[in-house]
């Protein structure tokens, strides 16, 4: 099954509604420290552009080797860290407890974006 423009459409529209909650997070409460975690956004795909070849089927398999399991440890380590971030700035007192949540919604959004995109990927023969 070929990637569709609707699969696309939707993919673009759950990552759109990420990003814009994001800002919403920082604008809504006129603090931008929770901004710190698209930072983590950007990092997230990087070692799987890096080590693994720009494909994230290296991610499910249990091939190891040195550069693939730094691979597998920078994507894990990059996705707890935006998780964590948004917990740990409310923990000290810098953001809101709206502003974390609005963050958690968002990093949700992003993950059920990426994992979408991952399975129509493999659906599809590239």
């Amino acid at each position: 099954m070929a990637m569709t423009v609707h699969v696309l459409a939707g993919l673009a529209f759950m990552f759109s509604a990420s990003i814009l909650l994001q800002i919403l997070a920082c604008a809504i409460y006129n603090n931008w420290w929770p901004m710190l975690s698209a930072l983590m956004y950007v990092l997230v795909p990087m070692p799987c552009l890096f080590f693994g070849g720009g494909s994230t089927q290296f991610l499910m398999t249990r091939d190891g080797g040195g550069w693939i399991d730094a691979a597998k440890f920078l994507t894990g380590a990059s996705a707890v860290g935006s998780l964590a971030i948004p917990i740990i700035l409310k923990h000290a007192h810098m953001i809101e407890t709206g502003a974390m949540l609005i963050e958690l919604v968002s990093f949700f959004i992003f993950i059920c974006t990426v994992l979408c995109f991952h399975q129509a990927s493999l659906d599809d023969d590239w």
